[in-house]
């Protein structure tokens, strides 16, 4: 194979042609790499042991180096002229941030020649870097414990800033932006056509989470809010910051819940009592066979998986002579069943066509990120209060974003936007 590849982490093709430039200068000026690939042949030296010790001398030569286009490169010597009006005035303990870590130098001292402290440009961008509390939010959600995180880090003699509270403080700055982030989301031109709606319970706490589905098939996190319970007010509020953000209410758009009446009355008050709602058949389903004798449920779950594919008037005349059937012996089971039976058959009061039916007649679409966050947040055992768990779940819920796809059917969501805003059809064909 001819074709060589270069494999970077950013992708930036200015730092490609840079690495490049580099590999080729040290591989012509290597003679002080031989003793690193002697160890390195013979193993007595790890290769990330030998990355490790030449990044420390690489990062101490860029300050150097940095320090001497500030003073010119003349170095402090008595008797001499100083063109520049900074000169070098020793060392001084110094750290820098890495991604994952901090790190001890000792960086160059500067002075101007009126006894003023100069800064060394490399230093000061290095200490400048949010990718730090991003790392390590990036690697406490991946289960790693604040009193475990010094573990998965090299063993390096000088690094610094990995205790457990300094990777707390790090990790809550990094979530309070994740936070802030998420609620501040721009919806304008996102042509949303579907929403799922959907709660969580963390000790004594609630978050109402909302991920909306384009027309193309892409998932969007919208937003996520807090509350004691799933409440008409904190589902009312998260809707409202989400036409506040761009997304239009006059617009209708299908509306997938878990049977709450708490949601569906806060999404008519927002999005208006026309707006369609499909209740979650896997909840209904749970609901109902739940409240049977284990002999009875798979005989219950086959009919109603059969009536949800018949007509929606056939398919709620079957489903409420099942119920009358359960009734004499199961009467709560019935009225599970009769409870917001409507909603069950939405998608196919519309004629949406069957090969959205898996996607659009369950809330499993904001589920699967859900068990995502579940997944992230499985090592905390004490909620402190409201603002610690947003910030978990806000961040857990991007990080899940990160690995989003397209819904099943995505190809035929066009069809469903016909079906619920015929008039922008219309609008198109006469323009």
């Amino acid at each position: 194979m001819k074709k060589s590849y270069h494999i970077i982490d950013n992708g930036a093709k200015q730092t490609e042609r840079s690495e490049q430039e580099l590999g080729q200068l040290l591989s012509r000026q290597g003679q002080w790499l031989l003793p690193l690939v002697e160890l390195v042949e013979q193993c007595r030296c790890a290769v990330d042991e030998v990355v490790d010790v030449t990044g420390r001398a690489t990062i101490q030569a860029i300050l150097e180096l940095s320090a001497q286009q500030v003073t010119g490169g003349e170095l402090r010597q008595r008797g001499k002229r100083r063109p520049s009006e900074v000169v070098r005035w020793g060392r001084q303990a110094g750290r820098i941030r890495l991604s994952d870590r901090q790190l001890k130098v000792r960086k160059p001292r500067l002075r101007t020649k009126q006894g003023q402290e100069a800064t060394v440009p490399a230093y000061e961008a290095m200490q400048d870097d949010g990718r730090l509390s991003r790392r390590m939010l990036e690697i406490v959600l991946k289960g790693v414990s604040t009193r475990n995180y010094e573990g998965v880090l090299r063993e390096m003699a000088e690094t610094v800033g990995v205790s457990k509270s300094s990777v707390s403080r790090e990790t809550v700055e990094a979530a309070e932006q994740a936070v802030e982030e998420l609620c501040c989301r721009r919806f304008e031109g996102l042509e949303l056509l579907v929403i799922y709606i959907d709660g969580m319970s963390f000790g004594d706490h609630t978050v109402i989470a909302a991920v909306g589905v384009d027309g193309q098939g892409h998932k969007h996190v919208l937003g996520v809010v807090h509350g004691a319970t799933e409440n008409a007010a904190a589902v009312q509020d998260l809707l409202t910051s989400v036409v506040e953000r761009g997304v239009d209410p006059k617009k209708k758009r299908l509306f997938v819940i878990d049977g709450s009446k708490a949601l569906r009355s806060a999404i008519r008050k927002v999005f208006g009592s026309d707006t369609p709602v499909q209740r979650c058949r896997s909840h209904k389903l749970r609901n109902v066979v739940e409240r049977l004798p284990q002999d009875q449920r798979d005989q219950v779950k086959a009919a109603m998986r059969a009536a949800w594919r018949l007509d929606p008037h056939e398919g709620s005349a079957k489903l409420e002579k099942l119920a009358q059937w359960l009734e004499r012996d199961w009467p709560q089971a019935a009225a599970s069943l009769r409870e917001g039976l409507e909603e069950c058959f939405t998608i196919n009061r519309l004629g949406v066509p069957p090969s959205l039916h898996r996607c659009l007649a369950t809330t499993n679409i904001i589920e699967s990120p859900q068990e995502g966050v579940r997944r992230r947040t499985r090592r905390v055992t004490r909620w402190r209060d409201g603002k610690m768990v947003l910030r978990w779940v806000a961040s857990s819920f991007l990080d899940a974003e990160k690995s989003f796809r397209k819904i099943m059917g995505y190809r035929d969501l066009w069809m469903l936007q016909a079906i619920l805003n015929p008039q922008a059809g219309h609008k198109k064909e006469a323009a």
